[in-house]
């Protein structure tokens, strides 16, 4: 369905460009109350045309709606939603809006160079998960880095922040190089059917029987997703990065992560499902290491930095299991929980991130007894801490209850133990780490003062956060229609869930019909 059969102006060209030209505001300003107003225009902006984009999405149907394609001087732009993107673009854009608060809250309020970087991730993004072009959203990944290296140069290049980007520099441009070539051998591998070479993401789909060495594509495109999202042991510069890179950036990097499992969704499993479960195996495996190393290694981390970087890798392994379970309600539970985990993480990061502007360390030892001072952020944290618990009451109870379903139905209980157990760890650290900076007697006595401006930012982003949870989850209707429709498509392409199907038809004898033709 293309966009003028539904709305009346390219829709998501607009969440695109809507960041861009409010960037280009930015810089040309030099007022820093112009600064924060632009920012603001556009975040709030593109929240709301993303909620109206959820409105006028049709759950009725599968497949792409709000199609935009054009191509000029041999370069094809290709845009388009379905169930499998539609919940990551709101998720985008109030998370953005969530850090400009964050950001408007302390000493960067008018750092014009942040704001720009902020909102250019969020144009960034946006195009990555609509993007309907595989080189184009090889590009969007690539570009993406920039923003990331501009925000940590913020406040100086010392040797740490050095040896940062040169690990990132090393991790993306291996995970760069293996997506590039896996999609350029899907590209040439159409080159002898009638369609020639193409990047166009259909028309892949609808001709991947076309494809040569599926397995080395596979190999390729796994493992560059896998070291973006991070999964173990493809981990090596996460917790790097949340150690030493800007606080801000961190925020909304960890949505970008959720593009590597989104990635996975869209390019592997549609165009190489076949290999996708010769592999499973060999990738559940992972899945196991990465959930139970991330939650040992967060308990052993005094910087609470580096304990959300392992929580983050520990929920990665969950997130992939599902996928990898092969049936509607492991994808489901996927997509759901990696909406619960964008929003909890950036909860937790920017409770955090707020409390540390006064505190100045984000050594655990060195916090404590911050509750009755600071009883909002306290509240957040633990709320969205909960909430990647399955916590009854948000959506992370949903999501995780299908996730564990479709676990159950494809590997049966004892694997499911493991997980669980896995994630009985992840609960321990995130607790274990709210009662040490909250309610443990701090070693420390600092007099905490805030001006009535930041109090009401803190709340505004605690009651952003926890509505979105809780809201959600007391009624996940909505947003299991949304995805439901193409979840159910994309699984009935897989050869094992197809082969399940025809087993089940009822076999006819031909023979039994023809006598009882003839004895009537």
């Amino acid at each position: 369905m293309f966009w003028f059969e539904s709305v009346g102006f390219p829709l998501l060209t607009a969440l695109i460009l809507i960041p861009v030209v409010a960037l280009c505001a930015v810089l040309c300003t030099r007022s820093s109350v112009t600064t924060i107003y632009a920012g603001y225009a556009a975040t709030l902006l593109n929240v709301g045309l993303s909620l109206y984009l959820l409105a006028k999405f049709d759950d009725n149907m599968s497949g792409i709606q709000f199609a935009e394609q054009f191509s000029l001087l041999g370069l094809s732009y290709s845009v388009g939603v379905d169930g499998l993107n539609i919940l990551f673009i709101p998720l985008t854009a109030c998370a953005t809006l969530l850090v400009l608060i964050y950001i408007s809250a302390t000493r960067n309020a008018g750092n014009s160079r942040l704001i720009a970087c902020v909102l250019g991730y969020e144009a960034i993004l946006i195009g990555a998960f609509c993007a309907l072009n595989v080189l184009q959203f090889w590009f969007l990944t690539a570009l993406e880095l920039l923003p990331i290296i501009l925000v940590i140069r913020q406040s100086g290049l010392d040797q740490k922040k050095r040896h940062l980007i040169v690990r990132l520099l090393q991790f993306f441009g291996a995970s760069l190089l293996m997506t590039l070539c896996g999609f350029l051998l899907l590209a040439f591998g159409l080159v002898d059917s009638e369609h020639g070479l193409t990047f166009d993401l259909l028309t892949l789909k609808n001709n991947n029987a076309y494809l040569h060495d599926e397995t080395l594509i596979f190999i390729l495109l796994f493992y560059g997703f896998a070291i973006r999202m991070p999964l173990f042991p493809f981990h090596g510069w996460l917790p790097l990065l949340a150690e030493q890179g800007s606080l801000a950036s961190m925020a909304i990097f960890i949505i970008g992560l959720k593009l590597g499992v989104y990635a996975m969704i869209r390019f592997i499993f549609p165009l190489v499902p076949g290999v996708a479960e010769q592999w499973a195996d060999y990738v559940i495996v992972l899945c196991l290491s990465s959930i139970f190393y991330g939650a040992l290694l967060a308990f052993m981390q005094n910087n609470i930095f580096r304990l959300l970087a392992f929580a983050t890798i520990s929920h990665t392994g969950m997130l992939v299991f599902g996928l990898f379970s092969f049936n509607e309600h492991g994808l489901e539970g996927t997509l759901l929980l990696s909406l619960v985990y964008g929003l909890a993480s950036v909860g937790m990061l920017l409770s955090i991130s707020l409390i540390i502007e006064q505190t100045r360390t984000a050594m655990i030892p060195r916090l404590g007894d911050l509750f009755d001072s600071h009883t909002i952020l306290a509240l957040l944290f633990l709320i969205t801490a909960l909430s990647t618990m399955i916590m009854p009451g948000s959506l992370g109870f949903d999501a995780g209850h299908f996730l564990l379903e479709g676990v159950i139905e494809e590997h049966e209980w004892g694997v499911s133990v493991t997980i669980l157990t896995g994630h009985v760890l992840a609960a321990g650290f995130l607790l274990w780490a709210f009662q040490r900076m909250f309610l443990a007697t701090s070693k420390r006595h600092i007099h905490y003062s805030r001006n009535h401006q930041t109090i009401v930012q803190e709340r505004v982003i605690a009651g952003i956060v926890c509505a979105l949870q809780i809201g959600a989850g007391l009624n996940s209707m909505p947003l299991l229609n949304l995805i439901d429709k193409d979840v159910a498509e994309l699984v009935s392409q897989y050869p094992m869930h197809s082969s399940q199907q025809d087993e089940a038809e009822p076999v006819v004898d031909n023979d039994l019909t023809d006598d009882k033709d003839a004895n009537e």
